[in-house]
């Protein structure tokens, strides 16, 4: 007898085609959307160019006060660094002490130098906010975060007078660097962790999660003795109201070098980099404004 094939062995008429052509559309729809890490992005975007407009317009007062706070913050943290490596002489346990100082900046809203770099920069790359008022934000955060952070260190040396040969030896680290290529790349280094830090945080809503990076990157800067402007002259200014053996000129030469090395890895580098992946944002926000 002759068999007949069962309608198992028979594909239904159409099926592979409509198959095939279901894949497509699902390939098409997949490539026209935008990817979930683009959305994100874009996203982390519209939350920097929101607040650099606000950052960016704050008022004289505000400036000081947040510039400030900013030094008095990064203050807590040198403080619980000199406390550590005077204790435990382990540089890893002082790196992570000296994270609190982040942590005390992101929770309460201070203003940091190196944290206006990614955030009023994106504001300006988009049209919203002028250079020049980008500047004046700059300059008033500098200066008030470095006479906050030479009041703040003076209090802790004469509180803890037993800290102040720590804080000679760990000054003296940056002096003895001089403005060698060394003591610049530190220097970048230190914009790209601190900027980094900034973009990260920008990334999520959540509280919780937004203090990860205020730990990690301070450690990192801690540990690796990166060159930061405000921190290195935190340290610089707990020296020199110690006796050291170094002078305020000396400190000036240090913070002109971190600052130029700082905005080239904070703007050049992240900031830089993080706007080409909105291009396109970023051209149509100053279509915009235009």
């Amino acid at each position: 007898m002759t068999s007949t094939p069962t309608a198992s062995r028979l594909p239904e008429h159409g099926a592979g085609n409509d198959a095939g052509e279901g894949k497509g559309r699902s390939t098409a729809r997949a490539a026209a959307e935008p990817s979930v890490a683009q959305h994100d992005t874009e996203e982390t975007f519209d939350r920097l160019l929101s607040e650099g407009v606000q950052r960016v317009g704050r008022s004289w007062t505000g400036l000081t006060a947040t510039g400030l706070l900013g030094g008095f913050d990064i203050g807590l943290g040198v403080l619980a660094l000199l406390l550590v490596e005077s204790y435990t002489h382990s540089t890893v346990l002082a790196g992570l002490a000296f994270a609190i100082g982040f942590l005390t900046l992101t929770i309460s809203h201070s203003e940091l130098f190196t944290e206006d770099f990614l955030v009023p920069v994106t504001a300006v790359a988009a049209g919203r906010v002028r250079f020049r008022a980008l500047m004046r934000l700059w300059g008033m955060t500098l200066v008030t975060n470095l006479v906050g952070g030479w009041v703040i260190m003076g209090i802790v040396m004469v509180a803890f007078p037993a800290l102040r040969s720590v804080a000679i030896e760990a000054a003296s680290f940056y002096i003895h660097l001089g403005t060698t290529w060394i003591a610049f790349a530190l220097a970048v280094l230190g914009g790209v962790a601190i900027t980094l830090m900034t973009h990260m945080q920008h990334s999520t809503n959540s509280e919780g999660i937004r203090l990860v990076p205020a730990i990690l990157m301070p450690f990192l800067l801690g540990v690796g003795k990166l060159n930061h402007a405000i921190v290195v002259s935190l340290l610089c200014f707990a020296a020199l109201q110690s006796g050291a053996p170094f002078g305020y000129a000396d400190w000036l030469g240090l913070l002109v070098l971190a600052i130029v090395g700082n905005i080239v890895g904070g703007v050049g580098i992240v900031t830089g980099l993080r706007l080409l992946q909105v291009l396109n944002k970023l051209l149509a926000a100053r279509a915009d404004n235009a």
